[in-house]
């Protein structure tokens, strides 16, 4: 990784971590506070990279709140995965990669037959949520449905986003990353975590 890429990736660790950013956002406006406006590619870390900088920042300024928090968030991802078990949930994103804070969201993938259900599902239990599209390069937006969920144990309300997808992409959607370590995990995965008390994946 270049100086630059490793100015990035610190920078943009800390906005992933104190202001709940997502990657791609950080990485961005971490290079343009840093005078490299647009960029090129080598001056911004991968993910995987990014990633490292947010373990470490949290082990520096967050070690003794973090896993605490990072529990209950998981916790909190599980309920919602029993609830909508029809639609073969799979948590991902910083709560399930171990490197998430009280100001995270929760990403939660729904496999579904029709994307519809997903909707008619969460009106039928009588849940508020918002309804927005993502747009992927090379592929179908996806609809995100987002809900805002208490999490008791720290008496603060998180996002919970359900990024609705089709059935068929859950073939791949336990791919690694380039150090052997997936994206996502099911329910059974989850609860492994919890139960191990472990943070990473």
């Amino acid at each position: 990784m270049s100086s630059v890429a490793e100015q990035v990736a610190a920078a943009a660790a800390e906005l992933v971590v104190d202001e709940g950013m997502e990657y791609g956002a950080a990485k961005h406006k971490a290079a343009q506070a840093l005078g490299r406006r647009g960029g090129r590619a080598g001056d911004l870390p991968s993910d995987e990279q990014l990633e490292d900088a947010v373990r470490e920042h949290i082990a520096i300024f967050h070690a003794d709140t973090q896993p605490t928090e990072l529990r209950a968030l998981r916790e909190l991802a599980l309920v919602w995965m029993q609830r909508l078990a029809d639609f073969r949930p799979h948590l991902s994103g910083a709560v399930w990669r171990g490197t998430a804070t009280r100001q995270s969201s929760l990403r939660i993938d729904l496999y579904c037959d029709d994307p519809k259900s997903a909707e008619i599902t969460l009106l039928d239990k009588g849940v508020d949520f918002d309804v927005a599209t993502l747009d992927r390069p090379g592929a179908e937006p996806l609809d995100v449905l987002t809900v805002a969920s208490q999490v008791p144990a720290l008496g603060e309300w998180v996002t919970v986003h359900l990024l609705v997808r089709d059935l068929d992409e859950l073939r791949g959607a336990l791919k690694p990353d380039s150090r052997g370590q997936t994206w996502r995990g099911d329910t059974t995965d989850l609860r492994r975590l919890l139960a191990d008390g472990e943070v990473a994946p």
